[in-house]
Order: C-alpha cells, then structure tokens, then sequence
C-alpha cells in the first residue's frame, strides 16, 4: 500500500512541463502550473524524509494509531493531511474520508486554504473546514479541516459525524480540552458511532512524544528528521524592558535600519490582540499573512500565543519574543475567570525561535533575561482542563453516556472540585436527573453549540415568549459581544448613543443587531459606529442555525416584540433562568462605568455575561434586574447553598417574605370562596 501511495506521487509527475499530461487523481483535471511550484516546496519540508515511513505504519499500524513527531515549522501540519487524503484514495473511499482537528478555527480555516493550494483543489469541493458558523464543505469534500471543540458537538449531537477513514488530532501539544478529550475518548474505545477500520493520527512536538506514547500504549511513532544548522541563537535581553510594546517596536526598528531581509513575527501577551485574533470573524484577515507583499516592502506580524504552533510563515526570517502570555483561567471556587499574565512555557519559546529557521539562520530577540526562562518558564504548556469552565465538558461526557466522568481517561486528569462544580451547575440548570444522567432538558441543552447557561435562557425563552429576541441575543454574545474600541470622535459617540437602550447591554445588543440588519449589512455603517462587520455578519448567520435547529427540535417560537414592556420583563426572566447561576451580582455603591454613560441611578442588581478577574476586576455586558425575578426563578437549594454574604442572607430573608405573602394571599382568597353566596 505504501509504496502505490509513492508511487500516486511520483506519477504527478515532478516536470513542469508535463503538467499538461499529469492528471490530479483526486478530480481527474490536469495539473496547474503552480501545483509544481508549491511541489518543489513541499519536497524541500523536513517532514518530506518520513512521508514512506508514515505511510507504512499508517497502513500496518496493529492497533490502527500513530504518533508522528515534529518541531514547528517542519511542515507535518500541511503534509500529513494529504497524505492521509491518498490513503483513503487508494483504498477507493470504502472507508470514508479525512477529518484534520485544530485547536483553533482560524488554523483550521488558514490550513485548509494552503492545502487545497498545494494539492491543486478547489476549496469547499475536494478540500473543505469546519469552523463555527461556517461550513466550507461539500459531498465530494474528501479532506475537511474541523475546530476540535466542533468535531465534539457533532459527535455529541443526534446529526453524528459520518463515515470517516482517518482522523487526524494535530497540535496535540495545545492540550486543549476537546483535543485530550477525543483522545480520551478514542483510547478508551467509546466512539461507537465511529467505523471499526478507522486510523487515528496524533501530531504533536517532541516535548510530548513520551506522554503520548505511554497514553496510547507505545504506537508506531514517526519521527520528523531535525535539520542542524537552520536554528537561529537566541539573543536574550538583561532585564525586563519597562514597556514591552516599545521595545519591540524598537527591536523592528534596527531591523529595519540594519537592511535585515525577511519579515518579521512579533510575540506580545497583549489583551488588546488576543481578544482580536480570538474572534472567528477574522480569519479572512489572517490570510492576509501569508500572501506576497510589493517588493521591498516588509511584513510584521503581531501575534500572540496562538502562532506559538499552528501557524507557520515561510517568509518569518526574525522573531521577537516577549517571553509572556495572557490566558484566562477558570476559578471553579469563584466561577470566574481571570486574566493571568504569566512565563510561556520553555517549548513555547523553543517553537517561537524556531519560526525564524532557515539556511542561513534569521534572528530571535527574547526581551527577556536567560534566567527568567530557566528558572520560571514550566516545561510544557498548562493542559487547558486545569483552566476552563469544564460544564460544557460535562455535558458532553453525560450525552456520551458516560456515567462517571471522573473515571475517563485523560492525558491529565481534571481536578475534582473542577468536576465536581461542573456537575453541581448542571444540575442547578436542570440538567441532570434524579440519577446523576441527563435529563431531557439536558439532552437539548447539549443539542445546542452554546454555553449551557446561554443554552437554558434560550430553552427558557419558549415558556416566555420571547424566543425571536432571545436567538438575537444568543447570538450576539457568542459572535459580536459589543463595539471593537472606544469611540474615535464626538460624531461616532453620537452614533453609538443612538444604539444604547435604557433597559442595559442586552438590550443594546438587540438594538444593534435590528439595526445592522435594516442597514443592509452594510460595512460602511458598522465602520462609522465601530462595530465589528464580519463578528455580526457571524452573529446572523448563528442566529440562523439556532433557529433550524429549535425547529427541528421542534420547540415553541414566538413573534417579535422587542421594545414593549411585557417582552422587556420575559426577557430579563428568560436571561435569569439561565444566568442566575453565576451571572448575577449585587453592585457596591463605588461600582462605575468604564465604556457607557452612567445611568442616574447606579442599580444594586445587575446581571452580567462575564467576570474577568483582572487590575481593574470588570463585569461585561450588563442589564438591571430586580432580586424578586432572581429568587423567584432560580432553584431554592441553589440560595441556600450560596456561599455566606450579606447578599445569600438578603435573597433568603427576601425569598421568606415572599413565600409568606403568597400564602397569605391563598388564604384570603380561600376565605372569599368560604364566605360567597352559592346561587343557584
């Protein structure tokens, strides 16, 4: 079988000027040009050396795994794909297709571009990705890029996830939480729906390879050759700079001046650039990247952690490393996040210097000191299942069926209290039966490509009418949560006004959505307000598939009435029923604004889509609520159990006085029914 898949290359014929002769076996079209060009690249790969290897152990693997191990850069994320896609070509298609994970939708998005490039493909036929709210594929995709997190929710749905021949789990050194969770579930053979004869391929660094050999039980293991004499020498600064912006800048700046070729990649922990590469909404703009610029002109590129491994630029000849990461890590105590500034790992740094490689070496300048690395920098980078709100995970678990989770099988495993809580808040929302399973709310919670908490307000929206502004706002905070920077004058100030609604964020959100849509989806009237066009051309098409999928559940929907009162207080219900569990605060008098006008009443309750722990500890997207809704929706043990707090006791003294008027209230009407006359 390896040496036909040889030979399927060889006969593409490594001629140019034959390209009119050589067919494409994937869609029978003859060969460009350009598939030559990028051709003589991809021989000149390093992962190129190991492609019969791969291909041997792909076909003869006993227990259908295999582990290929690669330093960034060495092309094992664009060349293992395709050659899986000839494997299941020379199989026929009998045992289904290639599916390629990525911890990352834009990775995934930017890989599947440059494959369909290099294989000579159409993209979204041949080739296609997976990435929230967007499906590039087709019935002859054959090879389809998918965000991991979105490979999970297909499998956890009733939709399945098809026939697949091999799955491909790349950037396993992420350690993000659907990524250890499908090899979890893969190890322990619980992926029934998958086909017996399915080949499993996990690509990672070599700071994991000895982890992941002893998880899948000592799997054929392909080793990428490391080429000497490509590695830049590190150039480490003595101290901390006192503005890391700055120094970069600066850094740039004598590459400029000294005439360096290449271009150049700049590592910053910023908040500002993590929430905007974070955002799905870009990845148009990341392509952007990779393609030519004038000659002469130099490219620099900012980035932060997510280009430590899934990107790889050929044209980077110079690194700048700030040595620092921003992450937002989950407190399962609190339940919030916050953000922590904290040393990348020592293979994060490695994988940093490495995109500077080549023959002759380019440059890497770490702005910090040679000790700093050595000494505070852990190994490998955090596992994301220490870090994350594990509910959703949870939930995934529970519609698999499995009734312990505790008991799976993880690269690392969770902490307790971290499941513990997870379990706790799923059961808080309905989630689970008398028996520790999903209840049948829960099994449509996890229909849902949502937050369980987001996911419940939604289902709560049926019994309240008020679904059409409930998917709205569903999907604005998990597409476009609000304006992308500060006004940049009086006039767009003015402009973004006239989007605020009295009754808080929420409601704001409603009214811009209303408006970019009677607006046409124009771009240039997102532009004048500061809004993010693509993130609510997102947000539509999100709120789309909501509505597909609540009628195809076939669950109760409501006409709209966004702007009367009555659907103003369904809606707050709705919202409560959901977000009661850990979205709702009782304010301090010195609470202030920081990105809106002040109402002239400061509320005392607020609910909120996300705490972020920080210097300035900030709550995000924020509407006024009345604590009677709050006590009247959320489940009693859920106020009893709340941690002690002036807060817990007021809810509680309130929730008594309630209940004594209601029963009041009984028994004065029992006593009118007692005392009317019977007619007759």
């Amino acid at each position: 079988m390896a040496s036909q898949l040889l030979r399927l290359e060889e006969e593409s014929g490594p001629n140019p000027g034959e390209s009119e002769l050589a067919v494409n076996p994937f869609d029978g079209l003859p060969f460009s040009s350009r598939y030559y060009e990028l051709l003589e690249q991809r021989r000149s790969l390093p992962v190129w050396a190991a492609r019969f290897i791969f291909l041997e152990q792909l076909e003869s693997s006993p227990s259908g795994v295999v582990l290929v191990s690669g330093e960034p850069g060495c092309g094992k994320s664009t060349q293992i794909p395709q050659w899986c896609a000839e494997f299941v070509l020379a199989r026929g298609f009998q045992k289904g297709w290639v599916t390629v994970t990525q911890p990352y939708p834009l990775a995934a998005l930017s890989l599947a571009v440059r494959v369909a490039d290099e294989m000579d493909l159409t993209l979204g036929h041949e080739v296609g990705y997976s990435i929230p709210q967007e499906d590039c594929t087709g019935p002859d995709t054959l090879l389809r890029f998918c965000w991991d997190r979105l490979l999970l929710q297909e499998m956890a749905s009733t939709r399945g996830t098809g026939a697949q021949g091999v799955l491909v789990l790349d950037e396993a050194q992420e350690r993000s939480v659907a990524s250890d969770l499908l090899q979890g579930l893969l190890r322990d053979a619980r992926l029934g729906s998958l086909p017996g004869d399915l080949r499993v391929v996990v690509v990672t660094d070599p700071t994991l390879e000895p982890k992941l050999q002893d998880f899948w039980g000592n799997p054929p293991t392909v080793c990428v050759p490391r080429e000497t004499g490509r590695c830049p020498t590190p150039v480490y600064r003595d101290s901390f700079p006192t503005d890391r912006v700055e120094a970069a800048c600066q850094a740039v700046l004598e590459l400029c001046r000294k005439e360096a070729p290449g271009d150049v990649l700049v590592y910053l922990p910023s908040e500002e650039v993590k929430k905007r590469d974070a955002k799905g909404g870009c990845g148009r703009a990341v392509q952007a990247v990779y393609e030519d610029t004038e000659s002469g002109a130099r490219k620099v590129v900012v980035t932060h952690w997510l280009a430590d491994f899934s990107f790889s630029l050929p044209s980077i000849r110079h690194v700048i490393d700030s040595g620092l990461e921003l992450r937002s890590v989950y407190s399962p105590q609190i339940r919030a996040e916050s953000q922590v500034l904290r040393p990348v790992s020592k293979c994060q740094a490695e994988a940093r210097r490495l995109r500077a490689a080549g023959i002759p070496p380019g440059s890497c300048l770490c702005l910090y000191p040679k000790s700093f690395l050595e000494v505070e920098a852990p190994c490998l980078p955090q596992p994301r299942v220490w870090a994350e709100n594990l509910s959703p995970l949870m939930l995934l678990l529970k519609r698999r069926q499995i009734a312990e989770p505790g008991r799976c099988h993880f690269l690392d495993r969770p902490a307790p209290e971290a499941l513990m809580q997870a379990l706790e808040d799923l059961d808080y929302l309905a989630a689970l039966d008398d028996d520790g399973d999903l209840s049948d709310l829960g099994v449509i919670l996890s229909e849902f490509p949502l937050a369980p908490e987001l996911a419940k307000a939604l289902l709560a929206s049926c019994e309240f009418d008020c679904v059409d502004e409930m998917l709205t706002l569903a999907a604005m905070l998990t597409a476009a949560p609000g304006f992308t920077r500060p006004p940049l004058c009086a006039e767009e100030a003015a402009l973004r006004r006239a989007l605020e609604h009295v009754d808080g964020d929420h409601s704001s959100l409603i009214q811009v959505y209303e408006a970019f849509i009677q607006s046409g989806a124009d771009k240039a009237w997102c532009q004048a307000r500061g809004l993010n066009w693509a993130a609510l051309c997102q947000a539509r098409k999100l709120r789309g598939e909501l509505l597909e999928l609540m009628q195809r559940i076939e669950l109760p929907l409501s006409q709209p009435a966004f702007g009367s009162e009555q659907n103003r207080r369904d809606l707050q219900k709705a919202l409560v029923s959901g977000y009661f569990l850990k979205h709702v605060a009782q304010l301090s008098p010195h609470c202030c604004y920081r990105s809106r006008r002040a109402p002239a009443r400061p509320p005392l309750w607020v609910l909120y889509h996300s705490f972020s722990i920080s210097k300035d500890n900030c709550l995000s997207i924020v509407s006024e609520i009345q604590p009677q809704m709050l006590v009247e929706l959320a489940p009693p043990y859920f106020l009893s159990n709340l941690p002690p707090s002036e807060s817990r006791d007021f809810l509680n003294q309130l929730r008594e006085e309630m209940t004594d008027s209601s029963t009041r209230s009984e028994s004065s009407s029992t006593q009118e029914l007692e005392n009317a006359c019977v007619l007759q």
